[in-house]
C-alpha cells in the first residue's frame, strides 16, 4: 500500500562493506534527493534528485562517490530531503 508518512529508514548493512541498502517511504509524489555526506559536510554522492510518486523506495549504495571512486572507511551521513520532509541519518563503512 502507500506509505502514509514520508520515511528514511536505517540502512543495511550497517557497518557496511562494500554497500548498503536505504529504504524510505514516499506518502505523495514528490521531487526526492538522497545524498551522502563525508563527516566534515561534504557531499561525496547524490544517489537519487528525481520525482517519485507515492510508494515503498529501496536505492543501493556501492560505497563510490561521484566520480565513481571507492570512499574510506569511516562514518558517513546519508540525507533525504523533499520540499516538507528533511531526514539524516549515520552509517559506518567497515573494510
Amino acid at each position: 500500500g502507500v506509505p502514509s508518512s514520508f520515511d528514511l529508514f536505517q540502512n543495511y548493512p550497517n557497518p557496511f562493506n562494500p554497500s548498503t541498502s536505504i529504504q524510505f517511504n514516499v506518502p505523495k509524489s514528490s521531487n526526492v534527493t538522497l545524498r551522502i555526506f563525508n563527516v566534515l559536510g561534504r557531499e561525496i554522492r547524490t544517489l537519487l534528485d528525481t520525482d517519485l510518486s507515492a510508494g515503498n523506495y529501496k536505492i543501493v549504495w556501492d560505497g563510490k562517490d561521484n566520480q565513481n571512486q571507492q570512499v574510506a572507511s569511516g562514518v558517513y551521513f546519508y540525507q533525504m530531503k523533499t520540499s516538507e520532509f528533511q531526514k539524516t541519518r549515520k552509517m559506518i563503512l567497515l573494510y
